[in-house]
């Protein structure tokens, strides 16, 4: 393990987004959405991939808060740009939980 300052930790940007889409990404590697995530008016909606598949159904998902890091570069993967990073956590048996806020706050509110 690494450690970070906390000087490194105030570098990464989470925020508060909401999920407003979720499609199937059939040319993935490993199954996966694609997800749109709506931050609010200050970034707007940002597109990611998950590989969330075994743990949720495409339709459960829009409506839900998560938190994902919104200052990664750009990934590509396969034909499809990932703008943010939806954090989740990964179980021993694959599934992968995402990170959730259980109020109704602002979008984009950054997390600490």
């Amino acid at each position: 393990m690494t450690l970070l300052s906390f000087e490194d930790f105030l570098k990464v940007d989470m925020r508060v987004g909401r999920i407003i889409e979720a499609e199937d990404f059939p040319e993935a590697k490993k199954p996966a959405y694609k997800l749109k995530v709506d931050f609010g008016p200050s970034m707007g909606i940002k597109q990611s991939s998950a590989q969330i598949t075994t743990t949720y159904s495409k339709e459960e998902l829009p409506g839900r808060l998560v938190v994902a890091v919104t200052n990664f570069p750009p990934k590509q993967i396969g034909p499809f740009i990932s703008e943010v990073l939806v954090l989740g956590i990964v179980l021993d048996d694959g599934r992968v939980p995402l990170l959730t806020v259980d109020e109704d706050v602002p979008l984009g509110l950054r997390i600490s």
